[in-house]
């Protein structure tokens, strides 16, 4: 099945992409706990976001090399090309 199928290293690189972005997100937290100026805590929100942007498009890269080496078993598992641009769209 294509969608769970990811190469390990591709894997490896998103969950170590989207645990930067936890710390991110947790130091935001504390920014604003702490009464950091909003400025400095909105810089913050555009980094982390920016980052998970780049997970979220390493993983869709990653399916579309899959989908395009075997287009029939794609297809088979619900990813035709409609629903692979659908899921490239979401991510902006």
């Amino acid at each position: 099945m294509l969608s769970v199928q990811f190469e390990t290293s591709a894997s490896e690189d998103a969950v170590r992409r989207l645990r930067r972005v936890e710390g991110q997100i947790g130091g935001i937290i504390r920014m604003l706990e702490s009464g950091r100026e909003c400025r400095e805590v909105f810089q913050q929100v555009a980094a982390a976001t920016k980052a998970l942007e780049r997970a979220g498009f390493k993983l869709l890269a990653v399916q579309l090399r899959e989908c395009l080496r075997d287009e029939a078993a794609a297809e088979q598992d619900g990813y035709s090309a409609a629903e692979i641009e659908k899921l490239f769209l979401s991510l902006r």
